[in-house]
């Protein structure tokens, strides 16, 4: 396939794909990382893998990749970390800089353990802050109730004692004795108190209702702001809870049901003076732990910003690395285990170029043997392989995604250049907006340097792959814009007057009787005179729509047409009478 040539079209650049050839590349061991660097910043040898009856783990650089598949995890991991706490990594603008990968895992594992060990505290410092803020709550809420029954108790008190003032003094012995109460028959009761969620709260009363029987007595009290739970780390709406009981199997099965609701339980005192110690021991603790979580945050967001400076380098070092050693493992080891062998696929041009960089890889890596490069003779259908410029790139992509032409075929992107943004104009056509479209497209021509340097967002990077695409779409759509006249849907008679006139004051409001004709015809595109009237819906869309027609034809025809072209490159009388001329017949007698 490669001694193919000849044929009704030249070859060129764009037009056919360029002659490929395979070639051999024997690399000394010492030499072989530095070689496959070079190839691969070249661009223009494709390696075919020959050890693929091994399996990943068998072949000869699997520990080097397990070893970097190990520092992509951290620098994965570094990333996650740095987009959580807002920082972002620094532009690598510059060049490769030559730094030893071992001196960046030993980095990298340092700085993982770091952070591992700041996110641990961390994580513990803010449980123990959101556990004393909900013991804070409880402290509160469960106080206040305390303090109102402290307080209806003293005053029912006081009324009963304030009536048995005024009873007779013979009666009252008796109805002293009738009221004492024997102490060892009093039951005291317990009671518990914690944070409960607010969707869980009203089962969670009725389940231990049901578990005890009746024998409890449970408040419960809204908190009004959500809080962070310690477990989750999520917030959430909760309820204080005071649950009060009787016996120690009550308080077990309690225990029980605060466990399966996911309720937080926290200690709590009847006396007054020692909620108020709690109350100033939690306070300052809590102010305590916010300055030290401050601190903490503080300290990782400045070892953050340290691992952002040289993340970009860190990076593209791990990845590159990675690439060459995936590369060097589809070589081959010859029968002495002191040489590689790799087979691949390069254009017949960068013959010159593939040899300079062995040669200057060979000299860089002090080999004290060169690598020997040859050209062998196979069978093998080459792949395609086309070259292209900033201008033709978008283009050619654009073709891809629809399907990659065999090797020497003709290829569509040379008509698609001017087919796809002229078919974007017929439809968009308004010279108007076309102008807004061209000014946005020259911003991004003008700073491609800049702009290719810098991160985009992915719209923008869209945008700016295609920039060219987008300018030459923005200059079709002026000149159908013009064909059509319409500058943001408005008529303006730029070439000329109007070719027609009204006859009287009633004949804009009819199609086109009542227009007389008192000028040349309007020199380019569509006359002003037409829009506005009761015709303009008709006439433009069938002038629209037969265009369209016909544009959509012709590129059918140049589709079949390149068919035609391909099949007298390859000297293939079968596809002309049997494809090519039924094609040609079918759709031309269709329209």
């Amino acid at each position: 396939m490669a001694e193919i040539g000849g044929g009704c079209c030249p070859p060129m650049d764009l037009m056919r794909s360029e002659p490929m050839q395979l070639v051999q590349v024997i690399v000394p061991m010492e030499s072989a990382h530095l070689t496959v660097s070079y190839l691969g910043d070249l661009g223009l040898v494709q390696f075919k893998g020959l050890n693929s009856d091994k399996s990943p783990f068998q072949r000869t650089y699997a520990a080097q990749i397990k070893r970097c598949g190990e520092m992509a995890r951290k620098l994965r991991f570094f990333k996650d970390q740095m987009s959580k706490a807002g920082v972002s990594p620094k532009e690598f603008l510059g060049k490769d800089v030559d730094i030893d990968l071992d001196d960046v895992e030993v980095k990298l594992g340092e700085l993982e353990a770091e952070l591992s060990e700041i996110n641990a505290n961390n994580d513990k410092l803010q449980r123990s802050y959101n556990e004393l803020m909900e013991y804070k709550l409880v402290l509160e809420k469960a106080g206040e109730f305390f303090a109102s029954a402290h307080r209806s108790a003293t005053a029912q008190q006081s009324e009963i004692e304030s009536q048995q003032v005024g009873e007779d003094a013979l009666e009252a012995p008796l109805l002293q004795e009738e009221k004492s109460v024997d102490p060892t028959k009093q039951v005291k009761l317990g009671f518990l108190t914690g944070l409960v969620p607010r969707e869980k709260s009203m089962v969670f009363e009725r389940i231990l209702f049901r578990a005890t029987r009746g024998n409890i007595f449970i408040r419960q009290s809204v908190i009004e702001e959500s809080v962070v739970d310690p477990n989750s780390g999520e917030k959430a709406e909760k309820n204080v809870f005071v649950v009060f009981y009787s016996g120690e199997r009550a308080k077990s099965k309690i225990l029980k049901i605060c466990e399966a609701f996911g309720a937080n339980r926290y200690p709590f005192s009847e006396e007054l003076s020692k909620q108020a110690q709690m109350m100033t021991e939690v306070t300052g603790r809590l102010a305590e732990l916010k300055t030290t979580i401050s601190a903490g945050l503080d300290h990782r967001k400045i070892l953050l910003e340290t691992i952002g400076d040289k993340f970009e380098q860190w990076n593209l070092k791990v990845r590159k690395e990675k690439a060459i050693y995936h590369t060097l493992n589809m070589l081959s080891l010859d029968v002495t285990k002191k040489c590689l062998v790799g087979e691949g696929w390069s254009p017949v041009f960068a013959t010159p170029e593939i040899q300079k960089a062995l040669q200057r890889a060979a000299v860089d890596s002090n080999s004290q043997v060169g690598s020997i490069f040859q050209v062998l003779r196979t069978k093998e259908m080459p792949p395609t392989f086309f070259r292209t410029n900033k201008f033709t790139t978008a283009f050619q992509e654009i073709v891809d995604a629809y399907g990659v032409a065999k090797y020497q075929e003709a290829n569509p992107t040379v008509f698609t250049i001017v087919t796809f943004p002229f078919l974007f104009a017929v439809m968009f056509g308004d010279w108007g907006h076309g102008i807004c479209l061209l000014i946005a497209t020259m911003y991004l021509v003008l700073r491609e340097k800049k702009l290719s340097s810098q991160k985009l967002g992915d719209i923008m990077e869209m945008a700016f792959g295609g920039r060219y695409v987008i300018l030459m779409m923005s200059l079709f759509s002026i000149y159908t814009g013009l064909i059509y006249n319409e500058f943001f849907s408005i008529p303006f008679p730029l070439f000329a007057p109007s070719a027609y006139e009204c006859r009287d004051a009633s004949c804009s409001e009819a199609t086109t009787i009542g227009l007389i004709k008192t000028r040349d015809t309007y020199p380019f595109g569509v006359d002003p005179v037409w829009h506005g009237t009761r015709s303009e819906l008709p006439f433009l869309n069938s002038l629209k729509m037969k265009m369209s027609i016909l544009l959509g034809v012709a590129q059918m025809n140049l589709g079949i047409i390149m068919s035609f072209c391909n099949a007298k490159f390859f000297k293939s009388a079968v596809n002309i009478w049997f494809q090519f001329v039924p094609q040609m017949i079918f759709l031309n007698c269709l329209f």
